[in-house]
């Protein structure tokens, strides 16, 4: 740096390629990955304008580490004020009744199952158990679990037809 000072263009092409990947693992650990190249590109800039401030009778770290603290902070402070995407003003929440009604709707047809049967479907059908895992939990046999979610998978589908027909 103290030879950029006094002109030396190599030099201080030099001391930028040198301290551009510190700075990018600086910045990388701090900030999201998009944020990064332009954060450095900031410091950088601010070598070149800052340049001039450098005394050196001091060490290059400290003052690049303070430029380099100084960019984060005001990134920080551009993210926070920036939201990352914008938010539609017609958005709308889903009116999810029809949802609703149908899960208390299934929930009343199992209660009218027998409850092996309403077990069975509710841990292999419901809750993604494996009939193995199922037969552990309820102590049924596997042969039988298969055998309940069947029957049972069948009741509803006569139940569900009988409501539709007396509609």
């Amino acid at each position: 740096m103290a030879a950029a000072q006094q002109g030396d263009a190599r030099a201080y092409r030099a001391l930028l390629v040198a301290v551009t990947p510190w700075l990018r693992r600086y910045f990388g650990r701090r900030l999201p990955p998009g944020a990064v190249e332009d954060t450095v590109q900031d410091v950088l800039l601010a070598i070149h304008e800052k340049r001039h401030t450098y005394d050196p009778a001091r060490p290059f770290g400290p003052w690049l580490a303070a430029i380099a603290r100084y960019k984060w902070i005001d990134r920080l402070r551009a993210l926070k004020a920036h939201a990352t995407e914008p938010l539609d003003e017609t958005m709308q929440a889903p009116d999810d009744v029809e949802g609703a009604v149908a899960g208390s709707t299934f929930q009343r047809l199992l209660g009218e199952l027998k409850p092996s049967q309403a077990t069975a479907i509710r841990l292999v059908k419901l809750e993604g158990y494996s009939t193995e895992e199922a037969s552990r939990v309820t102590g049924q046999s596997v042969s039988l679990i298969k055998v309940n979610i069947h029957r049972g998978l069948k009741r509803l589908a006569h139940m569900v037809r009988a409501d539709a027909d007396a509609d």
